[in-house]
Parts: C-alpha cells; structure tokens; sequence
C-alpha cells in the first residue's frame, strides 16, 4: 500500500531527476580523482551514456534498481498501485536498456552498469575496483 495519495505520489515522481543524480556526480567526482576524463550524456551515443571514457571505448550507465530493474534486488520491488502502468512503464525501461547495450557492443563500446545498491563495491579501495573495471576487465559488459 502506498504511503501517498495518488497526487501526492504524482508530485513525487515527477520531481525525480534523470541526470545529474547524486550518485552520478559522487561517480565523477571519484573517476576525476582517479585522473580519468570524459564526458556526459553524449546524445550522439545509444541511450546517452551517464558517462562515456573515450580514451578507454567505455561508457558509464549509473543505474537506479527501481527505475531500472536490478534483478534480484529489494529496492527493485514493483508498485502494488496502478499495476499495468507500472508494468508497461518498467518493462519498456529494462527492453530500452537491453537495445541501447546491444548497439553500443555492436559500435565496440564497453558498457559498465553500475547500480546504486552496490554503490560502495565500486568505491572500495577508494575507486580501485572501478578504476580496474575501465582499464582491464572485459566482463564488465555484463548487465549484472
């Protein structure tokens, strides 16, 4: 059940940002400190990359587990309000991401996901594992 009215929620939601999110900014800042460069939200880029590293062919999709789906995750549990909305909203955002990840591997860009439940995995080691991740690690690919 939700703790809201339907226009309270409605009000909610429509104040959600889509880019320049806290944990995208905490993600930059840590790659900045690490020395790497890059830019944001290329359009010319399927699904414009939270942040794409040229020099390295990767691109960067900071992803919310609710807004996206994390498998497995608690915070990806569906509305129990307005269920053919949230439906169709959310199976449209997973079947985009899987499109845009194709065609990003078939232009040879290697795609980091990167969810905000495992947030600290990626910092540990003050960004080492990120940093390892860019450099060296061809399964980051993976939508894991």
């Amino acid at each position: 059940m939700d703790v809201f009215s339907p226009e309270k929620r409605s009000q909610v939601m429509s104040k959600v940002k889509n880019k320049n999110t806290k944990p995208e900014l905490i993600i930059r800042s840590k790659l900045h400190k690490l020395g790497f460069r890059f830019r944001i939200q290329r359009k010319d880029l399927p699904g414009k990359p939270d942040i794409v590293l040229p020099k390295y062919k990767t691109v960067i999709f900071v992803h919310g587990c609710f807004w996206h789906q994390h498998n497995g995750c608690k915070h990806s549990k569906r509305p129990t309000s307005n269920i053919d909305y949230w439906n169709k909203k959310l199976n449209a955002n997973m079947a985009r991401d899987q499109q845009n990840f194709r065609l990003l591997d078939q232009l040879g860009w290697k795609v980091i996901i990167l969810w905000t439940c495992q947030f600290n995995r990626y910092l540990d080691n003050d960004g080492e594992n990120l940093k390892y991740q860019i450099i060296h690690d061809s399964s980051a690919s993976s939508n894991k």
